[in-house]
């Protein structure tokens, strides 16, 4: 057990200690996708390399394991569809004012919110995760600006698909060691919400500096 949980606290550590707020949106170097493969990797990389991102995935997992029925899936679907839409209104030129501060912020609450160790209702999961959703998708998009209808289509696809595996793959793994021993899901909850904590705040206090 304790072999298990420091490789989790290992893996959250480097994960944390490699993320660079000016490298996290950018897997393509900062070019824009030219290509159908370009554009499916972009799409891939963002969610992974945006540590901010990617801890709120693992907030998301966490959270949805307490849930029951549909809303297991549901609240994952509804954060992944806010991230496309999100995309989308980037691509429209719409305007989303700090859109990297509140998705730190996300981030941020979302690790309070696990250390806290509360259920959150299925509801009100659901709507908090499709608002920060629009804004992680927005400030996502910013690569895939003026890219041609291939690789952007791609782009989605890859950046949807990646989301909900990493949300669902996660949850699975959240519940499975929870199962197996109460100490090591309280364990891997504590891990967890330290990494969105500290990763929200220094993600936040990047974007406001």
């Amino acid at each position: 057990m304790k072999r298990e949980f420091g490789f989790l606290i290992a893996v959250l550590a480097t994960a944390l200690a490699f993320s660079n707020p000016a490298f996290a949106h950018h897997p393509m170097g900062g070019m824009t996708p030219q290509t159908f493969a370009q554009g499916f990797l972009s799409g891939v990389g963002h969610p992974i390399i945006g540590v901010d991102h990617f801890a709120f995935l693992l907030v998301i997992a966490l959270l949805s394991v307490s849930l029951g029925g549909f809303l297991r899936l549901a609240v994952p679907l509804a954060f992944v569809a806010a991230t496309v839409a999100g995309t989308f209104a980037h691509i429209a030129a719409a305007d989303f004012p700090l859109s990297e501060a509140i998705v730190a912020s996300s981030a941020l609450i979302g690790g309070l919110l696990v250390l806290s160790k509360r259920d959150v209702p299925g509801l009100l999961l659901t709507v908090g995760v499709t608002a920060f959703g629009l804004f992680h998708g927005y400030a996502l998009g910013e690569s895939i600006i003026g890219a041609e209808q291939t690789p952007l289509v791609a782009y989605l696809i890859g950046f949807a698909a990646i989301q909900l595996a990493v949300i669902v793959g996660a949850a699975w793994a959240f519940k499975a060691l929870g199962s197996r021993s109460t100490v090591l899901g309280s364990r891997t909850r504590l891990a967890t919400g330290v990494l969105a904590t500290v990763t929200g705040a220094a993600f936040l206090i990047s974007n406001l500096t």
